[in-house]
């Protein structure tokens, strides 16, 4: 399984930091994706991501890459990492590692204003 894959396979939120401004709108939306199941999720939620910020690109690594230089962080609940006997070394490079998920989610959600998709 390549790291793309395990990293979304855990319960892993990705949290786009983006500057994307609707028309109706007077700030840049901040949206939390929430992908933690890669076979029914992985793939919809970047493709939603890349909608989201208009990239076109299909493959995981220059998917990741071209989100990773948009703003788009990828957290990793290290609970979950414990929980299933990982190792921080088996994901992607620009993987990040928080603590908890749910409290990463909670505090995008309720302090910094991020909406939440899960695809």
């Amino acid at each position: 399984m390549n790291n793309f894959l395990k990293i979304a396979s855990l319960s892993v939120a990705i949290f786009a930091l983006i500057g994307f401004q609707p028309a109706y709108a007077d700030k840049a939306s901040k949206v939390v994706y929430h992908i933690d199941d890669a076979k029914t999720q992985g793939l919809k939620g970047l493709r939603n991501i890349r909608n989201h910020l208009d990239v076109a690109n299909t493959e995981y690594a220059p998917l990741v890459s071209a989100l990773k230089s948009r703003g788009v962080e990828f957290d990793v609940c290290e609970i979950t990492l414990k929980n299933r006997k990982l190792k921080k070394d088996q994901f992607i490079m620009e993987a990040q590692f928080t603590p908890s998920g749910v409290v990463r989610v909670a505090d995008l959600q309720y302090q910094d204003k991020f909406a939440y998709i899960k695809p």
